[in-house]
């Protein structure tokens, strides 16, 4: 018997549960339908009737609100609460101690639509609805949603108010607005289906709102009872047309708006108190099963338009199941019951609303309720996913409305000038600027008074920042920014960046001569860091005109613009790092300082084309007189091959000078009768061509005392003497001969073994500068470096005074001198400082933007240095079966155990160490870019501290430790 009891159930429950958005899982059915009729059984009228009142909690708010809301649940059997203003910890406590006063668990509501934020102090606010209204992809919503909805879910919060529905057609509606996700009724659809499934995804409970459409008011039903006049065929068809789709998807509830909309109720009864429009229209008719609940009863638009009727009492009458935010609670319960036991209201009618409510509750999981935790809440609510959602989403929103001749992403910033209007904080929009380029700020206030002025300026970057606390603070310009902004416009390039809603462009219709116009939506930080992004060209933009805000820019509007010109700035959350774990790298570059591994250093990690560290560690020396800068340039020593001769091998065999199998007397013939003739480029810049690892062409020139023989030096420089190794010391003008020959003549290893090798370096520098007739460094300076827009790094750093430099060495072996902008590695000394396989001196930035390029497949600032396939066959290991990591020219990782990487990185990262200290290495697979630079040769050369303790290894499993996804 007890079987076909259940069999009925499940029967019946899985009929009911068709369209049914509180049924739960088929196999689940027969327990939530028994849970909800045991419960129902065991409740009082009081009881019942209490189930339908959710009233508002501030946990801001004093002891006597908490005492009030306690009487609520223990006198009046309330069935749930809606929580307001406060603060995490104090409305979970609160929370705690009014589930443990109710008999029944309290279904818990919070109105946040753009996450807990929007009423709790101490958590990320996510972008508003107009915002994710630009995103094209609404995937990404529902990722951001499905955030919010662990929020809240972290917090015992079951049902969320949300998604709004309105299509904002009425730019000056006063209380939708930037809530809504845009005017048209597909776009809404689309990003309000992905906002609910992103909450369902959790397992909150949502409610499309304001039904049946509040967008096209200028009025605001909190204060007024607002009217609809459109006719019933066109509020079916647009204004109701997101509701019909959400509903079929699983909608949990719908949230009944106070309108006066005549064509659907036929007089001026409020919409939510019309069971015309309740039960009729939004049950009936669109079949709707889920909960129905009221916008707050203690809205004017309720309470000034109910008549002589209790407007809880009308609201039930309706059809509505909850009642929120009943202006008096006890008042509307003691209608309900006198209406019931009047025979107005019936026990089936009741039982409808309180059942519903119960599957509901059961559906969240209030069967099993626990306490909420309150152990750290805090940081379960602000997580490092949030800011990377934040991002992600806002960095799909901004808009590109207008570039004029292609004016973004900004190439040259002469003559630019930064003006911030409006009367909320920009800084952070120009601080991003400055991190790219030096661009000048002003004020409005500052031209205002006289006191700075635009004159001499070319350019104005015009930002307009109004305050982002609520979607519905002012966001109009005043008359005299208009006035500015028209006189610019006649004679300057302007481009106008917008941190408001998009209505505001509807007052710069009537200028005519603004360049570009973007629109960033809100004037948080990361928006304002987003759009200096854009602007600077490492930040791409995709976002559509959610709505239309003026004649020229309407619903759609936007234009896409790629990203990658060049290296960015974010926050190492926003790119996938957990920032605790990646401040780790400076304690261990302390550590090495602190135990003279080296003076100083520079550390630099990027990903994804943005930079999350560009730091600066320690001194110049160990006298601790000047602390390194992050424009100080290092002796780079072998980043060289890497940075200046391979992307010149590369490039030349892109135009198909040689190939990688092209033997060296093919391409040098004057080598056919050496024993290196056969090499292949391959072989030697793979380092498995048995040449000699290291020849120290100095030390034949020097005399007994090991100082420089006046043979080959002189100490000034003359016609005979004038390749300057230091300062005071210049080599005997023909010593490149002897070099060569000593190169040519040396011996062969007399194994295959892996060997790592300077000499193709030299080979390869004598290479370009006889095909061209040029020098190498000019070549080199021409063809990437200034294409690259590298402002720091060069050959003989010495001979450039606006340069700092660390100095490398304390030289007593050689050129006993501080070597400082001149190469520390002797043989590039022995050729002026330019050598094929040292010589170059740079910052972080400067090496990270090459190995950028790299990853980028050969591509940065719009222009191609190398083919894509060209990196591949270079990136590539032909000699790891014989037991040699290494790429062509580019070192790779390690076969087993320790060595060039932590082991850490990808089979196709690749990078380069330099004797210096010296380190930079790229993965594709992680996009990642890391560059450190240190002096760990200062004062001696044999201080190997740095090496023996694998500083910069380890700092690479720290940055791969540090990553999140």
């Amino acid at each position: 018997m007890k079987f076909l009891q259940l069999l009925i159930l499940f029967t019946l429950g899985v009929a009911c549960s068709q369209n049914d958005p509180l049924s739960v899982p088929k196999a689940e059915i027969p327990r939530q339908s028994q849970w909800v009729d045991s419960v129902y059984q065991t409740l009082s009228l009081d009881e019942k009737i209490g189930q339908l009142f959710m009233p508002m909690v501030f946990s801001k708010r004093d002891a006597a609100h908490f005492q009030e809301t306690l009487d609520l649940i223990q006198k009046h059997h309330i069935g749930g609460v809606v929580f307001s203003l406060g603060g995490p910890v104090k409305q979970t406590q609160w929370l705690n101690a009014f589930q443990a006063a109710s008999k029944t668990p309290l279904l818990v509501a919070m109105d946040a639509e753009w996450g807990v934020a929007m009423r709790l102090d101490s958590v990320m606010p996510f972008p508003w609805a107009m915002t994710l209204g630009a995103v094209k992809n609404p995937d990404v919503i529902r990722q951001l949603a499905q955030r919010m909805a662990k929020q809240k879910k972290r917090l015992g919060v079951h049902y969320s108010f949300g998604p709004v529905l309105d299509l904002n057609t009425n730019p000056d509606n006063p209380i939708i607005g930037n809530r809504s996700f845009g005017e048209s009724s597909e776009r809404v659809t689309a990003r309000a289906m992905a906002w609910m499934q992103g909450h369902h995804d959790e397992g909150i409970l949502t409610s499309g709102k304001h039904f049946p459409g509040h967008g096209d008011t200028a009025q605001d039903s909190h204060k007024t009872l607002p009217t609809i006049s459109f006719s019933k065929s066109r509020i079916q068809d647009v204004e109701l047309a997101p509701y019909k789709k959400l509903i079929k998807a699983g909608l949990s509830s719908v949230m009944v708006a106070h309108l006066n909309a005549p064509a659907l109720t036929g007089d001026d009864t409020p919409t939510s108190l019309s069971k015309k429009v309740v039960t009729n229209l939004l049950k009936n008719d669109l079949d709707f099963k889920g909960l129905v609940v009221t916008d707050a009863l203690n809205m004017k638009g309720a309470l000034d338009f109910s008549g002589d009727i209790n407007p809880d009492l009308a609201a039930f009458l309706a059809g509505h199941d909850i009642l929120v935010i009943s202006g008096n609670i006890p008042a509307g319960i003691t209608a309900i019951k006198t209406a019931f036991r009047q025979g107005e209201i019936t026990e089936t009618r009741l039982a409808h609303s309180v059942k519903k409510i119960l599957k509901a509750k059961y559906k969240v999981g209030l069967h099993n309720y626990k306490p909420v935790n309150e152990k750290n809440l805090y940081a379960d609510l602000n997580t490092t996913q949030d800011a990377l959602l934040y991002t992600k989403a806002m960095a799909s929103a901004i808009t590109l409305l207008k570039n004029e001749d292609n004016l973004l992403p900004l190439k040259n910033t002469e003559g630019v000038l930064h003006v911030a209007l409006g009367d909320a904080d920009g800084s952070a929009f120009s601080k991003q600027l400055n991190r790219y380029e030096r661009i000048k700020t002003i004020t409005a206030a500052a031209l205002q008074t006289g006191s700075e002025t635009t004159k001499g300026y070319d350019t104005l970057i015009v930002s307009f920042h109004r305050s982002n606390a609520n979607p519905w603070k002012a966001a109009r310009f005043n008359s005299k920014e208009l006035q500015w902004i028209k006189q610019w416009a006649r004679d300057k390039t302007i481009i106008l960046d917008l941190f408001v809603k998009p209505y505001t462009l509807k007052q710069l219709e009537s200028i005519s001569g603004i360049d570009v116009v973007l629109m960033s939506y809100q004037n948080s930080v990361m928006s304002q860091e987003l759009s200096a992004d854009i602007m600077m060209g490492s930040q791409s933009v995709s976002g559509r005109l959610p709505v239309s805000a003026s004649k020229t820019y309407t619903l759609g509007a936007g234009m896409d613009l790629k990203g990658g010109y060049r290296m960015g700035y974010s926050r190492p959350v926003t790119l996938g790092f957990d920032p605790g774990k990646l401040e780790q790298v400076d304690a261990l570059i302390q550590t090495a300082i602190d135990s003279m591994m080296t003076p100083g250093a520079q550390l630099l990690v990027a990903r994804k084309g943005k930079i999350a560290i560009q730091k600066s560690y320690g001194f110049h020396t160990y006298k601790k007189k000047k602390p390194v800068s992050n424009n100080d340039l290092y002796d780079l020593a072998s980043l060289t091959k890497v940075l200046a001769t391979l992307p010149m091998v590369m490039q030349a065999v892109d135009r198909g000078d040689f190939e990688l199998n092209s033997p060296l007397s093919q391409w040098m013939p004057e080598w056919k009768s050496t024993n290196k003739a056969g090499f292949t480029l391959k072989q030697m810049l793979s380092h498995y061509a048995r040449l000699t690892p290291w020849i120290p062409f100095y030390q034949s020139t020097l005399d007994k005392r090991n100082l420089p023989r006046n043979k080959f030096y002189r100490p000034k420089q003359t016609d005979r003497f004038n390749i300057p190794v230091s300062g005071r010391l210049y080599l005997k003008s023909d010593y490149e001969t002897n070099l060569y020959k000593e190169i040519a003549d040396s011996p062969l290893l007399d194994t295959l073994e892996y060997r790592y090798s300077d000499l193709p370096y030299y080979i390869l520098k004598k290479y370009f500068e006889q095909q061209q007739d040029s020098p190498f460094e000019l070549q080199v300076s021409d063809s990437l470096f200034m294409p690259l827009g590298l402002k720091h790094m060069t050959f003989n750093a010495h001979k450039h005074a606006a340069l700092t430099v660390v100095p490398s060495e304390e030289d007593r072996y050689f050129r006993y001198a501080t070597l400082k902008g001149y190469v520390h590695d002797m043989g590039a000394a022995m050729q002026g400082g330019v050598g094929g396989h040292a010589g170059l001196f740079s910052n972080a930035f400067d090496v990270a933007v090459i190995m950028q390029m790299y990853l980028q497949g050969g591509v940065y600032g719009g222009l191609r240095f190398v083919e894509s396939k060209t990196l591949d066959a270079f990136n590539t290991c032909y000699y790891c079966p014989f037991g040699n990591r290494r790429g062509v020219g580019f070192d790779k990782p390690q076969l087993k155990g320790s060595g060039s990487t932590c082991g850490c990185v990808s089979k196709s990262s690749f990078g380069h160490m330099g004797f210096t200290g010296t380190y930079a290495w790229a993965d594709p697979e992680k996009e990642i870019v890391m560059v450190f630079l240190s002096n760990r040769t200062y004062p001696k050369m044999e201080n190997n501290l740095l090496g023996k303790h694998n500083i910069r290894t380890r700092l690479q499993q720290l940055v791969y430790d540090a990553l999140t996804d």
